[in-house]
C-alpha cells in the first residue's frame, strides 16, 4: 500500500524532484551536492598541505600513501550503504512513506555495523597492508600511524556519508552542505592546531580528520531525528527490516564493490608508485589530492543523477528521466575537461603549493613528477566524467550490477594486467600514469553502447 506525504514538515526537508524543468532541477541539486564536495576535499586536502609544509616531504609521503587504501576500505562500506539512497528514492518519489521510514531505520543500523566492523579491521590489518604495498621503511612507521588513528574514526566517517545519502535521496541536498562546511572548517583549525601549534606529527592530522568527521555525523544524526521529517529516525524503530535490507544490499553491495574494486586498482597502482621512492609518492599524492577537485563536478551530477533517475523512474516519470540524463552528462563531461585544461597548463604551479622543504633540489623533483602526471592525464577528464555519469544513471535505475561488472573488467583487471605488462616492459612513471586514461576510454566506449543499446528505464518498476 502506498502512503501520500501529508505533515507540512515534510517541505522543509525534502523536495521532489520529479516537478518542474529538468535541468533546472538538477542544476540546483547539484549545486549544494558540489559545494560539499569541495568542501569534502578541502577536508581531505587540508591533512596533505599542512603536513606537507610543516612536516616535510617524508610525512607528506606518509599522509598520501594512505589515500589509495582509505579510499579502498572505506569506499566500499560507503557505497554498500548508498543502495539505501536508491531505495528511498525509489519509495519517496512514488509517494511510499512506509517504505521510506522502514529503509531508514534498516539503514542506520546497518552503516552503524559497518563502521564498526572497518575500524576493527583497519586497526588490526594496517600493518601487514601497508608492507603489501610496498612502503619503504622511511615512511613506514608514519603511514601505520596515521592510518590507525583515522580507522579509529570509521564509525562516524561512515554513519555520515550514510545519513548524507539518506536526505540526497529525498532531495534534500543543503543541509549535509552546511554540516560539511562547519566541519571541514574546523578540520583545518584542528590541523593547524595539532600539527602546527601541539606538534603532534602525522597522527595529529588524523586526529583532526576524526574529529571533524564525528561533528559532522553529529549533527547529520541532529537533523535525522527531527519531528515531522520524510526522514525522521525513531530509536524505538532502529532495527534491520529484511526486506529494506535485502533492496539496500541488492542495490547498494554492486556499487561498494566497484568502489573497492576501482580502490584495489589504485592501492596496486600505489604499490607501484612506491617502487619511484619518497619523491614519486609525494608528487602523485598531491596531484591525486589536486585530481580530487576534478571530481567535484563530475561526482555531484554523477550523485544528482542517481537520486533524480530513481524520483522519477519510481513516479514513472520516463521521459522526464530521459532528459535529465542527457542534461546531465552533457553538463559533467563540460565542466571535467574545462578543468582538464587548467590544470594541464597550471599543474606544475599547483604541485607547488603542497610542499616546502629544506631540499630545493627535491622539491624540484617533486614538481617536475606531479606535473608530467598532470600532462599525461588532464586533457582526458570528459572520459572519465561520461563514465561516472552513466554509472550514476545506471544505479539511479536500479541497475548498480552493470557499472560494477564495467569497473571490475577495465578499471581493475584490464588496467591491473596493462601496469603488469608495461613496468616489466619498461619501469618508467609515464607508462604508470598513462593506465588511467586508457582504461577511462575503454570504459566509455561501453558505457556508451549500454547507453544507447539498453532499455535501462525500463523494469525498475517491478
Amino acid at each position: 500500500m502506498k502512503h501520500a506525504f501529508v505533515s507540512h514538515h515534510h517541505t522543509e526537508s525534502a523536495r521532489k524532484l520529479t516537478e518542474g524543468k529538468p535541468w533546472k532541477v538538477l542544476v540546483s541539486f547539484a549545486a549544494p551536492i558540489f559545494l560539499s564536495q569541495l568542501f569534502q576535499q578541502l577536508y581531505n586536502t587540508a591533512d596533505s598541505w599542512i603536513v606537507g609544509n610543516f612536516l616535510g616531504k617524508e610525512a607528506l609521503a606518509a599522509v598520501n600513501s594512505s589515500g589509495s587504501l582509505i579510499f579502498l576500505l572505506i569506499s566500499f562500506f560507503v557505497g554498500a550503504s548508498m543502495g539505501a539512497g536508491v531505495v528511498i528514492s525509489r519509495y519517496f518519489g512514488a509517494g511510499d512513506q512506509e517504505r521510506v521510514s522502514r529503509a531508514v531505520h534498516t539503514n542506520a543500523v546497518f552503516s552503524l555495523i559497518c563502521g564498526v566492523v572497518l575500524s576493527v579491521f583497519g586497526v588490526i590489518m594496517t600493518p601487514q597492508i601497508l608492507h603489501w604495498m610496498g612502503v619503504p621503511d622511511d615512511v613506514l612507521p608514519r603511514s601505520t600511524e596515521y592510518l590507525r588513528y583515522y580507522f579509529l574514526g570509521s564509525v562516524p566517517v561512515v554513519m555520515y556519508n550514510s545519513m548524507k545519502g539518506v536526505m540526497n535521496a529525498v532531495g534534500d541536498s543543503r543541509r549535509p552542505l552546511y554540516y560539511l562546511i562547519v566541519s571541514s572548517l574546523l578540520n583545518i583549525v584542528l590541523d593547524l592546531l595539532f600539527v602546527g601549534a601541539f606538534g603532534f606529527g602525522v597522527k595529529g592530522a588524523a586526529i583532526a580528520t576524526v574529529l571533524s568527521q564525528t561533528v559532522s555525523a553529529l549533527l547529520c544524526l541532529r537533523q535525522l531525528t527531527r519531528k515531522g521529517t520524510v526522514y525522521q529516525l525513531e530509536w524505538k524503530k532502529l532495527r534491520i527490516d529484511l526486506q529494506s535490507l535485502k533492496e539496500i544490499v541488492k542495490y547498494g553491495l554492486p556499487t561498494g564493490v566497484q568502489n573497492s574494486v576501482i580502490g584495489f586498482a589504485n592501492v596496486l597502482v600505489q604499490t607501484h608508485i612506491n617502487s619511484f621512492g619518497a619523491l614519486a609518492m609525494a608528487a602523485c599524492g598531491a596531484y591525486s589530492r589536486i585530481e580530487g577537485f576534478v571530481f567535484l563536478p563530475i561526482m555531484s551530477v554523477s550523485m544528482a543523477l542517481t537520486s533524480y533517475i530513481g524520483q522519477n523512474l519510481g513516479a514513472k516519470e520516463y521521459e522526464r528521466a530521459k532528459q535529465g540524463a542527457r542534461f546531465g552528462i552533457l553538463t559533467s563531461i563540460t565542466m571535467a575537461e574545462i578543468v582538464g585544461i587548467v590544470l594541464f597548463f597550471f599543474g606544475g604551479f599547483f604541485i607547488s603549493t603542497f610542499i616546502q622543504d629544506a631540499d630545493p633540489e627535491a622539491v624540484a623533483e617533486i614538481i617536475a613528477i606531479g606535473a608530467k602526471q598532470c600532462r599525461l592525464e588532464a586533457l582526458f577528464f570528459f572520459l572519465l566524467a561520461f563514465s561516472h555519469s552513466i554509472a550514476g544513471i545506471c544505479r539511479g535505475a536500479g541497475k548498480a550490477i552493470v557499472p560494477m561488472l564495467i569497473m571490475l573488467i577495465v578499471w581493475c583487471v584490464i588496467r591491473i594486467i596493462y601496469i603488469t605488462v608495461a613496468m616489466r616492459i619498461s619501469h618508467t612513471i609515464e607508462l604508470l600514469f598513462a593506465a588511467y586514461p586508457l582504461t577511462w576510454f575503454i570504459s566509455s566506449v561501453i558505457y556508451f553502447i549500454y547507453y544507447r543499446k539498453s532499455d535501462w528505464i525500463h523494469g525498475f518498476e517491478s
